[in-house]
């Protein structure tokens, strides 16, 4: 059975990556009460990058794991603020974007990475609403970048 998040986030065959800092004029969270509103966070993993549009130059089972990326990264961040994941009391929201072209139409799947192991990681706290978009471009030619709000204990 498994005792912490931590405990869970391993048995999935996951591990947290170090936490990057911030690439522009912003703090990779802020806290207001009990919720964590989280920067975007990119899939490019210490030297691990997955980068390039959606569809053309990365598949959707690729684009899947960069949003897995982008959440372990957004997770590691939560620990960081606040100590452990055994804080987290539900996942509020997220925000995925999706570097493809204009007649790409399934961002919600490439989306679905984060959302499933959110859900894998969290069971029902893992719920949470979504945005799944396109974007022209995202920063340093990423595949994905997503952003979420956390809800923590006091």
């Amino acid at each position: 059975m498994t005792d912490t998040i931590a405990d869970r986030i391993a048995e999935l065959g996951y591990t947290l990556p170090e936490v990057p800092a911030p690439a522009g004029s912003y703090v990779n969270c802020v806290r207001s009460g009990n919720l964590l509103h989280l920067a975007g966070g990119i899939s490019i993993s210490g030297d691990k990058k997955i980068l390039g549009k959606v569809s053309v130059e990365v598949s959707i089972e690729d684009a899947q794991e960069a949003a897995r990326m982008c959440i372990l990264n957004r997770l590691a961040v939560v620990k960081q603020e606040v100590g452990s994941l055994d804080k987290v009391t539900r996942i509020v929201a997220l925000g995925g974007f999706v570097n493809s072209p204009a007649d790409f139409y399934d961002h919600p799947k490439v989306i679905n990475g984060a959302s499933d192991l959110l859900l894998e990681i969290f069971g029902e706290k893992g719920k949470h609403s979504r945005t799944a978009l396109g974007a022209a471009a995202l920063p340093l030619n990423v595949a994905v970048e997503i952003n979420a709000i956390i809800e923590v204990e006091g």
